[in-house]
């Protein structure tokens, strides 16, 4: 049974996460930023709560897989882990192996790299592994599954599986389709700002007006708890997408390629260490505040208990 709030994180990210690679400009390659202190992917460690914790890493979705494994082997290691692995699955037979599901049932934090987030999808969808990874999601504290780019967009209900930046606002412009479900009332986005997404997110919300659209900037990401409190991370942006108070929208009338209108879509800019509830569509500038809006919140409910019931 789905327990209400899960008990694991999830940390979607943007994509080019730092990955703390070393801090000499003449090392920088194609997925590698120069190393900051409270990178992205020390934080992925720390929220485990493990000194060092054992880590599977799924390329799944990146056509380059043994070079993306090399990376964040070389990575993790840095940030010394020393309990890496890769699960080197490519095909859907790969992902049925009675081994690999019986690592992740063993592993503190599972990162799955860029790519293809469709690939992701069409391997894992409906399978033990899947099954395995959202149990320990649900059902282990501290345990972390974390996402760059693809593995990022791919870990909500909904997915954007793709679509064309400059006809975005065109009706059919965005390609929507099933990711692998962690989560429930959010669709995300990467490589946010850099890529112009704006639009396209836009879109995918007003055509599914009950879900949150969460824009990942690079090197960017949010630590997500109980399923539904995001707090971001990293060195960018996060662009919080809410339609729930369309007033007007012809996203669900409109004919392929016709433009989309949309009145009063909400929008937030979140950066490092700002907060946003996902169930409550609210915005916190840190957790101080948060804390102050829930003892409120606490506060007002005894109060209108302690009221005496009006006499009839």
């Amino acid at each position: 049974m789905k327990n209400s709030k899960p008990l694991g994180k999830l940390i979607a990210i943007g994509g080019n996460e730092d990955k703390g690679t070393y801090p000499n400009p003449r090392t920088k390659k194609k997925y590698y930023l120069n190393f900051f202190e409270l990178g992205i992917l020390k934080r992925v460690v720390l929220e485990s709560g493990q000194e060092d914790p054992r880590i599977e890493v799924i390329t799944t979705a990146s056509m380059i897989p043994d070079e993306v494994a090399r990376i964040y082997i070389s990575s993790f290691t840095m940030l010394n882990c020393n309990n890496v692995n890769v699960l080197d699955i490519r095909t859907r037979e790969d992902a049925l192996r009675p081994d690999y599901v019986e690592r992740i049932r063993q592993a503190d934090i599972v990162m799955m790299s860029g790519g293809n987030q469709s690939r992701l999808v069409d391997i894992f969808g409906d399978t033990e592994f899947l099954a395995a990874l959202k149990h320990r999601y649900q059902t282990t504290p501290n345990f972390v599954i974390a996402g760059t780019s693809a593995g990022a967009m791919g870990m909500s209900k909904t997915m954007i599986k793709g679509g064309s930046v400059p006809d975005a606002l065109m009706k059919g412009a965005v390609k929507m389709g099933p990711g692998l479900g962690f989560l429930d009332n959010v669709v995300i986005d990467s490589h946010f700002v850099k890529r112009g997404r704006f639009g396209r997110l836009i879109e995918a919300v007003a055509l599914h007006p009950k879900l949150i659209g969460i824009g990942l900037g690079e090197d960017t990401g949010v630590l997500i708890t109980e399923g539904n409190q995001l707090e971001t991370i990293g060195s960018n942006m996060v662009v919080i997408m809410d339609g729930h108070k369309l007033e007007h929208s012809n996203a669900a009338a409109a004919r392929k390629g016709e433009a989309i209108s949309i009145e009063n879509m909400l929008l937030h800019v979140l950066v490092k260490g700002n907060l946003y509830d996902v169930t409550r569509r609210e915005f916190y500038p840190d957790f101080k505040l948060r804390q102050q809006a829930a003892e409120s919140e606490l506060l007002t409910a005894g109060q209108g208990a302690n009221e005496p019931t009006p006499a009839n």
